[in-house]
């Protein structure tokens, strides 16, 4: 026979409260020190569970934040929902995964972020992000984008200097005497994607004697792989790549080598985040380590704010990262 679930009626009872005592002990409301120890001890040993549900209903406050990413394949993005999730957890709010695989079609995201109980939103997708998030604060849910960001500046966001970085890149490559620079974009609907193709754009543009050879891979590991052969098999084929994601230079390695080249000699090879792998030894990826801690710090920063009354600030916060350097870079 199935045990009962113990209730908050007998915590009450063994620890010689009142029900509202209890309910108060769980929710952060005012309780002695002493009646707190007493009610705790009797959930401990009830096995008590506070009600989520019921808590949210009464208080209008489920503690739960929405994250929308389009997809994990992204090796930055596991690392980053475990960052969100620990800064999380310490201000006492647990997250929600939505997977968005970059649709098109917005009801589906919409009706699944609007129909729980949020209490913000957390917006990582690649494509349509803005409008969702649009869609969110009208409907009265907080949210900030993060990575992505809104063009238009309506939106809180924070994001990495993706200029610093791309035309730090730049830089970094043209110094060490490389002219035929090889550019892997990712989606055109992507923010950083467009920001970080434009300053490396431009940063090559203005040095005399530079030529940009540019693909799009479209955020794919085989359109990474197919536009990496096609700026390296040709007769002038690029002497560095940059990939606007280290999930995009991974597979461009592969192409790499797979045309009979070595990375870091005969083509320079960098990346954009400085995910996890990105310092395994079989990689050995040069990047711009996108300082996602900090970037995880300020959204919910932006986001509590708003739970907590404020209006949702507008534009987005733009912070440094650092040009990682190993072996492919040369």
């Amino acid at each position: 026979m199935v045990q009962r679930r113990a209730t908050g009626s007998d915590v009450a009872r063994a620890a010689g409260v009142s029900k509202s005592a209890v309910s108060r002990a769980f929710t952060g409301g005012v309780v002695s020190d002493e009646a707190r120890k007493r009610i705790m001890e009797a959930a401990r040993l009830l096995k008590y569970r506070p009600n989520h549900s019921a808590r949210a209903l009464m208080t209008n406050q489920s503690r739960l934040i929405g994250l929308a990413i389009t997809s994990l394949d992204n090796q930055f993005y596991p690392a980053m929902v475990e960052m969100l999730h620990e800064a999380l957890a310490l201000r006492g709010l647990r997250l929600v995964l939505f997977i968005t695989h970059g649709e098109a079609d917005l009801d589906p995201v919409l009706d699944e972020l609007l129909g729980y109980r949020l209490d913000g939103v957390v917006l990582a997708s690649s494509g349509h992000a803005a409008r969702v998030g649009r869609e969110c604060i009208e409907a009265g849910v907080p949210a900030v984008m993060l990575i992505n960001t809104d063009p238009e500046d309506r939106l809180p966001g924070v994001c990495a200097d993706n200029d610093d970085g791309a035309a730090g890149v730049a830089a970094y490559l043209l110094e060490r005497g490389r002219r035929r620079l090889g550019l892997i974009s990712g989606l055109a609907e992507s923010s950083a994607s467009v920001e970080r193709s434009r300053a490396f754009t431009r940063a090559v543009a203005e040095f005399p004697g530079a030529q940009l050879l540019s693909a799009c891979g479209h955020y794919t590991a085989q359109g990474a792989y197919r536009a990496a052969v096609q700026l390296l098999d040709r007769p002038d084929r690029a002497d560095a790549l940059f990939c606007v994601t280290d999930f995009m230079a991974f597979h461009a390695l592969h192409a790499v080598r797979d045309l009979g080249l070595e990375p870091g000699r005969d083509v320079a090879v960098f990346g954009f985040d400085d995910a996890p792998i990105a310092g395994w030894g079989a990689y050995q990826l040069a990047t711009y380590a996108t300082p996602i801690r900090a970037m995880v710090e300020a959204t919910i920063d932006l986001l509590q704010a708003q739970m907590d009354g404020a209006p949702p600030a507008r534009g987005t916060r733009r912070i440094k990262g650092e040009l990682v350097l190993r072996a492919s870079g040369g």
